[in-house]
């Protein structure tokens, strides 16, 4: 009988040990969740609030088409990488000037040298 009451309240020790666990990593789980929630809307509410101008602005203040104002045309070319790579200021290669430079010339990515194997028996 003793032994039945021993094994009893362990079991119950247990699962009120395991509710109030429960509980408590809830608890912490809803707290983070809450707390990252704040901090998501905090961003947001900051990006939007520096994107978004006090007064209404023209099209031409805002990057829009010059067609439509009448206003010049855009040189800046900082949104189109296919416009920088023409611009490069810096190339590192010069264009090979004769026939025998073509055709040992190497991309930046290729060795001097060949590769050669090491002969012999590799099992030795």
């Amino acid at each position: 009988m003793t032994l039945l009451v021993g094994w009893g309240s362990l079991c119950v020790a247990g699962g009120a040990a395991y509710v109030f666990a429960k509980r408590s990593i809830n608890a912490d789980r809803q707290q983070r969740l809450e707390e990252q929630r704040k901090k998501k809307t905090m961003i947001e509410s900051l990006e939007h609030s520096e994107n978004v101008p006090s007064r209404p602005l023209s099209s031409a203040t805002m990057g829009g088409s010059a067609g439509a104002n009448g206003g010049p045309a855009r040189t800046d070319t900082a949104g189109s990488p296919s416009q920088e790579s023409s611009s490069d200021p810096a190339p590192t290669r010069h264009a090979p000037t004769t026939e025998g430079q073509r055709v040992f010339e190497k991309s930046k990515y290729e060795s001097s040298v060949p590769y050669r194997s090491p002969k012999g028996d590799r099992f030795s």
